[in-house]
């Protein structure tokens, strides 16, 4: 029922194409074929009774030849061109308007199909399965439009005849559009998971050679010391970064050229953004944000990032203060808990709340100090965390509240 072609996909798996639009063409190549052979039968059979029965058998005979030479154009929507249509209506409707001029009017009035008979819904079919239910609208309408003046009037049969032709070319092009639509989705569902299929692939391969050098190298410099210890903290650098890029394919943005590395791997307070999120959070038009992707780049290696699979989506706004506050919060770590302090940061998204967690291995903030330092006028820690978190409506800590809102720990 379907048309299929199939390629070889790297690693031995086939991959199937359908067409879930093809069965309709060769359905309407069968129907132009059965439908011809009917309005052939009806001239034998009406021969006697036509006025001028050689101008019905001049115009069948068209019709025929019409058809058989026509019959690969309507095999698929590349061969149906919009000129061939056309041109098909045209002969449908030709054959509609010669009627009165072979028969007789009386069986006319008596409502004796016309010349081409129900082969004309071939034509307005061909229209609906092309371009959709407005073709097949406007088809049927100048089908209709034609049989009313065979007739000489609106006679009811006529009416409910025409009514029937329209509705079907419209269904049928509605159901096509539809089609058409599953068809564009499934192919992106397919590209998808063929995708994920091949990063899985290249994790797994990954890590069972690149990542696992990586590490040792980042061990044996950090043993040796010296230069080898620098060479073994670029290798844990680049380990985190691989290892991210593998599982949520979320890259940690280049900060420069010009930008010197920061040696303690604690960025800016700022930040730099990611590809998912808009450039300018704050002049954003608050569509969803992936915080991840906010949050990756302050990996590093004496900054650990933990976060779920899935996506955490916020809006860019909240997302935006959100991360700037995490940096703010690192920036106070690499200044007030030295270079060669470790920071965690552990994302989680619950059912009514995204969670934020930042921790240190410093020696911590005595009781008051910073009260003591919002007193002096030092407002890091009061404007850049304490006063972001409160204008997104963030809970004190340790307290829920309904919806998702950003907490901090």
């Amino acid at each position: 029922m379907t048309e299929r072609s199939r390629g070889e996909r790297a690693g031995g798996e086939r991959v199937v194409r359908m067409s879930v639009e093809q069965p309709l063409w060769q359905a309407l190549t069968a129907y132009r074929v059965l439908t011809l052979l009917y309005a052939l039968g009806l001239c034998v059979y009406s021969f006697e009774d036509y006025d001028h029965p050689l101008g019905a058998v001049v115009y069948l005979a068209v019709l025929t030849l019409w058809t058989a030479l026509t019959f690969r154009m309507v095999s698929s929507a590349e061969r149906c061109t919009r000129q061939f249509l056309v041109g098909d209506l045209g002969i449908a409707v030709t054959g509609i308007l010669l009627t009165p001029l072979v028969d007789t009017h009386d069986r006319i009035v008596q409502g004796t199909p016309t010349l081409p008979s129900i082969w004309t819904m071939g034509a307005v079919l061909g229209f609906a399965i092309k371009g959709g239910w407005r073709w097949g609208a406007s088809a049927s309408t100048v089908v209709c439009a034609a049989n009313v003046i065979e007739r000489g009037g609106f006679a009811q049969d006529t009416v409910h005849m025409l009514m029937l032709v329209w509705v079907a070319s419209v269904a049928i092009g509605y159901v096509v559009e539809v089609a058409r639509a599953s068809e564009r989705t499934l192919a992106r569902a397919l590209r998808i998971e063929a995708a994920t299929r091949e990063r899985e692939r290249l994790a797994r391969d990954i890590h069972d050679s690149v990542l696992q050098v990586l590490a040792m190298v980042q061990r044996r410099g950090a043993a040796i010391g010296g230069e080898a210890a620098e060479l073994g903290r670029m290798a844990g650098e680049q380990e985190i970064a691989l290892r991210t890029l593998v599982s949520t394919g979320l890259v940690t943005p280049p900060r420069g050229a010009d930008a010197a590395p920061d040696p303690g791997g604690l960025p800016d307070a700022a930040g730099p953004s990611a590809p998912p999120c808009p450039p300018d959070p704050e002049r954003s038009d608050g569509g969803p944000c992936d915080l991840r992707a906010l949050l990756a780049p302050h990996a590093g290696s004496r900054v650990t990032f933990s976060e779920p699979g899935a996506p955490v989506l916020l809006p860019a706004g909240v997302a935006g203060e959100l991360a700037a506050a995490v940096g703010a919060a690192l920036d106070n770590v690499r200044v007030h808990a030295g270079e060669d302090a470790h920071a965690w940061i552990l994302l989680e998204d619950e059912p009514d709340a995204v969670m934020v967690t930042v921790r240190d291995d410093g020696p911590g903030i005595p009781e008051g100090r910073l009260a003591d330092a919002e007193a002096e006028g030092r407002l890091g820690v009061a404007l850049s965390i304490r006063g972001r978190l409160r204008d997104l409506g963030a809970p004190p800590r340790g307290s829920r509240r309904r919806g998702r809102a950003p907490r901090w720990s």
